[in-house]
């Protein structure tokens, strides 16, 4: 009786929603997540953490907490990584229980910074620690904000990959790609955010609706996990007749998958098709047989899943995967023969060819294969030499050692009258380092006259 009861209790627990709770990392997570939020996600707990106390407080999310106040005063981590990660393992203790009874962490987090790229790769640790499966949604820096912020976001994104389970990746610089010069600054970040929330949604409805071809979180890191690839992501939907043609004509044209570059490179495919009641086989097969047709050589994980509340619309969500060298993006200096050397020196350097960018700095300092000149036949005339470099130089011809002469010239003593010093016959000597300072200086270092 007692092992029924235990079946039962279990088949109940697998009928229960998926614990599912989202943080948002840093300034840019936390208002991505401010902006999640608003969705219509059941079961959906989220988290805002920060270093900056006073961006904490202008949110509206009811969970807050302040990262490493004792150590950062609640002012942020000014940029700095390292600050990110030691304000973060100031408070692991609290995020450990604030990951409690989550059996999915979604970490979001704009990379680049301070708090964001020091403190999820620790999260995502602790995360990990409490028992609950980890993904990452993180944002790459717009080219204009540096070379800096470049460089520390790849650098965070690799120590993410090693501690997440999964890391998805939206480079904000495709995101230009859906935007005119007219578009304020603050529409731009909202575009990002609702990219973010549309892949948070799909992976919501992948990992929280058991579908009719079902897929899970271990078919998610299937597909994205690997310290040498790059994970991309895309939300489409439509409705109507022709809803299947148009939802994959919006897939290929995403910046996102940049315009099915990615999904061409791709090495795994995850896809996600999910409509209401009236969704038929020839859809699934029209969508599939496109996408398979956009990425020939990838590994391929399809499910579909049937929603009463989507009415007539088909939501697709595609994730897919490629080598890290095959992206672009990161090979841009690179195929636009470009290279930028940094320090007081820095410069810009034009690789011709398939030079190095060493061999192309070098190119820039010397002539290497300089072309062959005749001899000149104009002899220059011997240099000038001194008596003492004749000297020099006849010794050496008589295989004799030089020996500079030494000076003859000797300080000898004037018979001059001794004078008394007068009314300073009683002051105290001026001694300075052990030398009386009112002896004349030739005197004191025997300093010859002539």
């Amino acid at each position: 009786m007692t092992t029924q009861n235990q079946i039962v209790s279990s088949a109940d627990k697998l009928k229960e929603p998926l614990a599912l709770k989202v943080f948002g990392v840093g300034g840019a997570g936390c208002n991505a997540v401010e902006h999640m939020a608003h969705g219509e996600l059941a079961r959906v707990r989220f988290t805002a953490v920060n270093t900056d106390i006073q961006s904490l407080l202008d949110l509206s999310i009811e969970c807050v907490m302040p990262l490493g106040a004792a150590l950062t005063r609640g002012l942020g981590a000014g940029g700095d990584p390292e600050v990110g990660r030691a304000a973060a393992e100031q408070d692991a203790d609290q995020l450990r229980k604030l990951c409690g009874g989550a059996e999915v962490v979604v970490i979001v987090a704009g990379l680049g910074g301070g708090t964001g790229t020091g403190a999820s790769p620790v999260l995502a640790r602790v995360a990990k620690e409490a028992g609950a499966l980890v993904l990452a949604i993180a944002t790459l820096p717009f080219e204009c904000e540096g070379a800096r912020r470049q460089r520390q976001a790849q650098a965070g994104l690799a120590e993410l990959k090693e501690t997440a389970d999964a890391v998805l990746c939206l480079p904000n610089q495709r995101v230009l790609k859906l935007i005119d010069e007219r578009t304020s600054l603050i529409e731009t970040f909202n575009i990002t955010n609702d990219l973010l929330a549309q892949g948070l949604r799909g992976i919501w409805r992948l990992l929280t609706r058991g579908g009719i071809i079902n897929v899970d979180f271990a078919d998610l890191c299937a597909v994205v996990c690997g310290q040498h690839a790059e994970s991309s992501f895309a939300c489409a939907e439509a409705r109507g007749e022709h809803r299947g043609r148009e939802v994959v004509e919006k897939l290929m044209a995403s910046p996102l998958l940049e315009g099915g570059l990615v999904l061409n490179q791709a090495e795994s495919v995850l896809v996600s098709l999910v409509a209401g009641s009236d969704l038929t086989m020839a859809e699934v097969n029209r969508v599939m047989s496109q996408i398979n047709h956009a990425c020939e050589n990838a590994h391929i994980i399809m499910g579909a899943a049937v929603e009463a509340d989507l009415g007539d619309r088909l939501c697709v969500t595609v994730v897919a995967t490629r080598p890290a060298d095959s992206n672009p993006e990161k090979n841009r200096v690179a195929s636009a023969g470009t290279t930028v050397l940094e320090g007081s020196a820095a410069r810009s350097i034009e690789v011709s060819g398939g030079a190095t960018p060493d061999e192309a700095f070098d190119g820039q300092l010397i002539e290497k294969d300089p072309p062959l000149r005749p001899a000149s036949r104009f002899v220059p005339p011997p240099p000038e030499m001194s008596p003492e470099k004749k000297e020099q130089m006849l010794a050496r011809q008589n295989g004799k050692s030089y020996r500079k002469p030494r000076s003859k010239m000797r300080q000898g003593t004037l018979p001059l009258d001794i004078v008394s010093k007068g009314r300073f016959e009683k002051s105290e000597p001026t001694i300075h380092h052990g030398e009386d300072l009112d002896v004349p200086t030739y005197i004191r270092r025997g300093v010859p006259l002539n």
